[in-house]
């Protein structure tokens, strides 16, 4: 049996190598494919959003543009003036529709027997509630504080409180009690309980 290899060149499995050879060769290209259709893809992109871009800068300036001629033909005076025509006006409706009979009924339920009324004087303030400035005459502090407790507890006087106290000649005390009116926020009057025979 002879050994040696006698051929003056020897023999290379050539195949395999260019088996594997044109494998890569497959794998480059199509890798290559998919690269190029995905750079013409973001580019196509890239593309349509600039010009999304500048279509929307370009309605931008031109809305910022309308702004500012929209603003130079606004006169700040006429705002003015409508506005506080419009408080007036506001002020006058909740002056109308401000119920003497209701505040008054609401004093005959809360009012201790040994506080008077002298005076009453409503306020509307800027944020639209109503101030009120009662003026009492009492027989002593008590009685004050008596009557701030049951005008909160019927939910339609509240913060309220004696901003004035001093003794009249008679011995009396005279107190400006004041606080936030809420004109149809009072609590309904607690049902009377029937005496039962017994």
């Amino acid at each position: 049996m002879i050994r040696t290899n006698l051929s003056t060149r020897p023999f290379y499995n050539e195949r395999a190598v260019q088996l594997w050879l044109l494998v890569l060769a497959v794998i480059v290209a199509v890798a290559t494919v998919v690269n190029i259709a995905r750079v013409i893809r973001y580019s196509q992109s890239d593309t349509e959003l600039a010009t999304q871009a500048s279509r929307d800068e370009a309605r931008a300036a031109d809305l910022r543009a309308e702004a500012t001629r929209l603003r130079a033909t606004v006169d700040l005076k006429e705002i003015d003036l409508a506005s506080t025509e419009a408080r007036q006006a506001n002020a006058l409706i909740d002056r109308r529709t401000f119920s003497w009979t209701e505040l008054f009924n609401q004093f005959e339920t809360t009012f201790p027997a040994n506080v008077r009324i002298t005076s009453v004087q409503p306020t509307l303030t800027e944020n639209g509630n109503m101030l009120l400035a009662i003026n009492v005459v009492a027989r002593a502090v008590d009685d004050v504080d008596e009557l701030i407790g049951n005008l909160e507890k019927t939910g339609a006087f509240t913060n309220f409180l004696s901003v004035q106290e001093s003794f009249n000649a008679e011995g009396m005390l005279v107190a400006t009690v004041e606080g936030t009116y809420l004109p149809g926020r009072a609590a309904p009057p607690a049902p009377a309980t029937e005496a039962k025979p017994q």
